[in-house]
């Protein structure tokens, strides 16, 4: 304990509030230097530098630029301002520390050191992945050493030509887009995975869609070329398809061949993932408090609140104090990916910790402070914070409905859009016509177009992306509905393209209308099909969600796909006629003009209803 108090008394590392400056230095001159912080009225800068305004006002005018009194200045012109009146001028940007996410890091460049890339391994799931990550890893062990393999966290360091790559496991796209809807950017390479003898399929398709949200460059793997009807040409026209352009195509996405089964082509996909760090030109600052991002966390029987951290800045020692999302604490014990006992973590390292005073989330900011007190208030505001937006959050930012204020504003230019529909070339289609609707101050990104129905994965993407999900001719079910809502994302379905491009293109001008809209009632599964002569196709169904009525319109669903559309002729139960059927119970009904009813189906009940 004495050592690690010295420690901490003798410590050098940087403040990572160097920025900080106090209150009676804002807007100020200090020695011959204007420091602001914000911008300023030309009466105000006048006032500070000690001049007349009419003679700032004289300057601007000879430059075609007509300003008042009292109209704000942007950070060129008061630096040109100050120039032009003898001072030299500093721009301070005011991080409070309990908002550390929004710190901006601009590090003398010889206070940075090269630094580990941080890679995902991305693909469809029977592609390899997980065989390529178990060749990666035992590549990197020796069993003599650590006595074979011993993961104890979902991140592990590979070392490589005396070089280190860290490779962060995930389940998937989906935990990939929740990290990064929750702020975190802790990927620098996405390693695509594609099975040479499968091709492209929709899971790869969606993990492109998540690397390209993200902006992370992709490396290709082509996996199983060992086996029979592999053809990793194809692969690369299929991919080439998704605008994922092959360096043999005159593109600057890398394609490494590989078996990782047989161990084949392995120092050829690290080789290149150590090309594109080397591009990137990866850096970090190790002599300031610790800084990065939780990738997972679990409440230990034995030690309590446990959190996986990939340090990504600034350097994390045992002791240090912490303040991990809305939890604090000193870190009792550090470890690696075998278990080991680390006393110090440099940048791009994947480190477990104990100590935490309560659980933390994927996603979750991390960072070090100097002392306990300091921590623990910070953490105390940051959870006051969320408790308050939690209780005032009224939905999702991104809406139709606010689309036409925020392009007043000037705060969007571009409306992102994942579009789902019954059939490739629908989706196809409502893409073009979108798209067409681009003009000089708006442009309209298409982030996915797929047929299916809406999923999670879709859900997580848009939310991650800040986009609104277009369903058309498809459903999503009531735990996708009550998904969006707690995600705060907008969907909208339609059946008539022109209908769809219609809404998007009065959002755009801000004539959106009363209009009628459908609201849900309920939903049920049929559960058994009963065919009756002269009768037709009676349902026994079970109501899942809501309620249905005697009167109610429906949508039969399969596979997320609308079939059919029309109204009930009878709903009862037992052998009596209902007026209603609530969440819970069985029911049978009979569908209006239609006998194609299926095991499984879902009959959905709507109404429709006047939007305030």
């Amino acid at each position: 304990m004495k050592n690690n108090t010295n420690k901490r008394n003798n410590d050098k590392r940087e403040s990572n509030f160097t920025n900080k400056v106090n209150e009676k230095d804002l807007n100020k001159v200090n020695n011959g230097v204007f420091v602001f912080t914000k911008s300023l009225t030309v009466g105000e800068l006048a006032k500070e530098l000690n001049i007349n305004a009419t003679d700032i006002i004289k300057k601007l005018f000879l430059q075609k630029k007509i300003v008042t009194i009292n109209q704000y200045l942007d950070d060129d012109t008061i630096g040109e301002i100050c120039l032009e009146f003898g001072y030299d001028f500093q721009k301070k940007n005011i991080v409070n520390e309990e908002d550390f996410e929004k710190i901006e890091f601009n590090d003398d460049e010889k206070n940075l050191v090269e630094r580990a890339p941080v890679v995902t391994i991305m693909g469809h799931v029977d592609h390899g992945k997980t065989t390529l990550i178990d060749a990666i890893r035992k590549s990197n062990l020796v069993a003599s050493e650590f006595g074979g393999i011993s993961q104890e966290i979902g991140a592990y360091q590979k070392t490589y030509n005396n070089r280190k790559i860290t490779f962060i496991d995930t389940p998937g796209h989906e935990a990939f887009s929740q990290m990064r809807s929750r702020g975190a950017s802790v990927t620098d390479i996405v390693v695509l995975v594609v099975a040479a003898d499968d091709g492209v399929m929709p899971q790869t398709i969606e993990a492109i869609d998540h690397a390209k949200a993200a902006n992370v460059p992709i490396i290709v793997a082509v996996n199983k070329i060992d086996v029979p009807g592999a053809n990793p040409n194809r692969v690369i026209n299929q991919l080439a398809e998704h605008n994922v352009i092959a360096e043999s195509f005159g593109g600057d996405v890398m394609v490494c061949e590989i078996s990782a089964k047989k161990n084949i082509g392995i120092d050829n996909l690290l080789d290149m993932i150590l090309l594109q760090a080397d591009i990137l030109e990866l850096k970090a600052n190790p002599n300031r408090y610790a800084s990065g991002t939780v990738l997972e966390a679990e409440l230990d029987k034995g030690g309590g609140p446990k959190a996986t951290l990939l340090v990504q800045n600034g350097t994390l020692y045992s002791s240090d104090y912490v303040v991990v999302g809305t939890a604090y604490g000193k870190v009792r014990r550090m470890t690696d990916e075998h278990n080991q006992v680390l006393k110090e973590a440099k940048p791009s390292t994947p480190v477990s910790i104990i100590g935490l005073s309560e659980v933390p989330q994927a996603g979750d900011r991390f960072m070090a402070f100097p002392t306990e007190k300091q921590a623990k208030e910070i953490a105390e505001k940051r959870k006051n914070r969320k408790i308050e937006e939690t209780r005032n959050k009224s939905g999702g930012v991104k809406s139709l409905d606010e689309l036409y204020t925020k392009i007043q504003e000037g705060q969007l230019v571009q409306i992102n859009i994942l579009l789902k529909a019954d059939s490739a070339g629908t989706a196809e289609a409502v893409k073009s016509s979108l798209e067409k609707l681009n003009n000089d101050q708006i442009k309209i990104n298409i982030i996915r177009a797929a047929a299916g129905a809406i999923n999670e994965s879709d859900l997580l993407l848009a939310a991650a992306s800040n986009a609104i999900i277009y369903g058309f001719n498809v459903r999503p079910s009531s735990f996708i509905r009550k998904k969006s809502e707690e995600e705060g994302v907008e969907i909208r379905l339609h059946r008539i393209i022109y209908a769809l491009t219609e809404e998007v293109e009065s959002a755009i001008k801000g004539k959106m209308k009363k209009e009628e809209v459908e609201k849900i009632d309920g939903e049920a599964e049929v559960r058994n099909i009963f065919k009756i002569s002269k009768v037709g196709t009676i349902a026994g169904c079970m109501v899942r969600d809501g309620s249905l009525f005697n009167d109610s319109n429906v949508r039969i669903l399969r596979d997320g796909t609308i079939i059919y559309e029309g109204k009930l002729e009878s709903l009862k139960r037992y052998k009596d006629d209902a007026k209603e059927v609530k969440a819970g119970f069985e029911c049978g009904l009979k569908v209006a003009n239609f006998n194609d009813l299926h095991e499984g189906d879902l009959i959905e009940a709507y109404r429709m209803v006047e939007k305030e």
